[in-house]
């Protein structure tokens, strides 16, 4: 899971980059480990800043400076299974044909047949293990087909249908053709989101936008935007006022992956039609319900077992005080967070995750000390966080914690960009709820129902309304959606939940997954023993050999 974004502004004089970056600090949450940014100028050169570590500390005040041009493109890389080596940090680059960049959100489950054919086939070097960097080339090598000196919208369009047709996963991509503009497509079953908006200039000109949330739209003042369909690219050429959408091939279902709104977007974002707050909300409702029917059955009342509901932020916190107001129990904020440590789930190591939860929450025992505590959290991932903050609520006197997911068991990989864990390292695999609740400590242990989670997260026809358009309701302007009547906006027809079931939209995937086990196995070895016991052939370039500006970038 990651963060991308692209944007061209209509004064081919104006810097694009400080708007870049700010739109990165935006989408930091989708990604800590990686940052960068590519632009480009009226003269078709290409100006480059990456690495690894956050946005702040990536694009320093003297590499901005020497990133040129009114358009570009952005990258928030989330480590999945693959290396977490700068040399792997988007966007990813290719010279030819035409200068192409490209920054990619999401997971190919094909990616070894891909990179057999771009070995065999069309004879395209990669040097990473990153998939994102076989989609690049395979996007190149359906252009260079076409042997002109100047594509145009239609060979582009032409080339997607190739890379479609080709490719199977989860993809929303944000490309940056040199001297030409940007392009914007997704996936046929719309598993990864990716929105557009255009902002009106006091000239009557308009700058374009793609991003991953419409969050970033609204704050740099966006305000005609929707999503781009599954199966749907858009190309932005430098200087226009009017982008070109395609349906380049059938919508193979829409189906979002429902980890977006149960974790990872922003709450002030909405995805495909659906408020993020909003379904956080219902599942805290839905939870409550779920509670109060497992206390039932046992001859209790919720309210009478449990004294306090307390959310572990930050993303819980919406379901988290709407299960409280349904159960008609107080709400109370019993952790304190350290805004300056990171996602703990994606921490490279069980020992850096329980290190990570204690400089990351501190438990203030005035809202813990003789109670019992209903701790709400979004999942339970391996079970490691959630072991070591109900650990801390007892070491500060807590009389009994009941731990609440508003997330169902998660016992199966995620396969499209989240890199979760191993099916084996996974706490809810081959586990009772009764065993779950035993390793993690707690009195008992609550989930949600998939069906109540999918029933969560639904359109909502008022926030579509207030939200101008986000997905492709009548726009205020022809240009911006090609879809022009309400009733003909797609519906969709399911979420990706694979995680909870083991069933992918894309198919049974077992060979991938076995690939993806033996990956992880293999930067673990790497993480423990460097280069020692290693094949010298897995060891990862320790930075990217493609653009570099000045001695800076090095």
């Amino acid at each position: 899971m990651c963060g991308i974004l692209g944007i061209v502004l209509a004064d081919q004089a104006s810097n694009v980059a400080s708007e870049l970056y700010d739109g990165c600090l935006f989408l930091q949450h989708r990604g800590q480990d990686a940052a960068g940014i590519v632009t480009c100028g009226s003269r078709g050169r290409l100006y480059q800043c990456k690495g690894n570590g956050m946005a702040r500390d990536v694009f320093t005040q003297s590499k901005m400076s020497g990133l040129m041009g009114n358009m570009g493109i952005g990258h928030l890389r989330y480590p999945t299974a693959g290396s977490s080596a700068t040399s792997e940090a988007q966007p990813f680059y290719v010279n030819a044909p035409y200068g192409i960049s490209m920054s990619h959100n999401g997971n190919l489950v094909n990616a070894a047949e891909l990179s057999a054919y771009m070995d065999e086939k069309v004879h395209r070097h990669i040097n990473t293990d990153s998939d994102s960097e076989l989609l690049l080339n395979l996007f190149a090598a359906e252009l260079a087909v076409y042997d002109k000196r100047r594509v145009n919208n239609d060979d582009i369009f032409s080339a997607l249908k190739g890379v479609f047709e080709k490719v199977r996963g989860a993809y929303a991509c944000v490309a940056l053709l040199a001297g030409y503009g940007i392009i914007g497509f997704r996936d046929p079953n719309g598993i990864r989101p990716l929105l557009i908006g255009e902002r009106l200039r006091e000239d009557g000109s308009k700058d374009f936008m793609l991003a991953s949330e419409s969050v970033v739209l609204k704050a740099h003042n966006f305000k005609v935007y929707r999503d781009i369909l599954p199966g749907e690219a858009v190309i932005i050429p430098k200087g226009s006022m009017i982008p070109e959408f395609k349906q380049v091939v059938p919508i193979q279902s829409y189906s979002p992956d429902i980890f977006e709104y149960v974790y990872f977007a922003r709450p002030d974002s909405v995805l495909d039609g659906i408020s993020v707050y909003r379904s956080r909300l219902n599942m805290g409702a839905k939870l409550a319900r779920n509670i109060e029917a497992s206390f039932k059955k046992s001859g209790k009342i919720a309210k009478d077992e449990i004294d306090v509901v307390i959310p572990v932020p930050d993303t819980s916190r919406p379901s988290a005080l709407e299960c409280a107001t349904e159960l008609g129990l107080p709400y109370r904020e019993g952790f304190v967070k350290n805004r300056y440590v990171g996602r703990t789930f994606i921490m490279p190591d069980q020992k850096e995750r329980t290190s990570s939860v204690r400089r990351k929450l501190n438990a203030m025992a005035s809202e813990f000390y003789g109670k019992s505590v209903l701790l709400v959290d979004d999942s339970i991932v391996r079970g490691t966080t959630s072991k070591e903050i109900v650990n801390m609520a007892r070491e500060v006197g807590a009389k009994r914690v009941y731990f609440a997911s508003c997330a169902p068991v998660i016992r199966f990989n995620h396969i499209y960009g989240i890199d979760l864990a191993d099916t084996k390292a996974l706490v809810g695999y081959n586990k009772s709820i009764e065993e779950i609740s035993n390793t993690i400590n707690a009195d008992d242990v609550f989930y949600q129902d998939l069906d109540d989670l999918i029933d969560c997260c639904q359109r909502d026809e008022e926030i579509q309304d207030s939200e101008l358009a986000l997905t492709p309701v009548v726009s205020r302007n022809e240009n911006i959606s090609n879809i022009l009547f309400k009733d003909k906006i797609p519906k969709i027809d399911g979420f990706e939940v694979g995680v909870f079931t083991g069933e992918y939209i894309t198919g049974g995937e077992d060979n991938y997954i076995q690939e993806l086990e033996k990956v992880r196995a293999l930067n673990q070895r790497m993480k423990q023993s460097g280069s020692c016991g290693v094949d010298a052939a897995d060891i990862k370039a320790e930075s990217d050999i493609a653009i570099y500006n000045s001695g800076d970038y090095h």
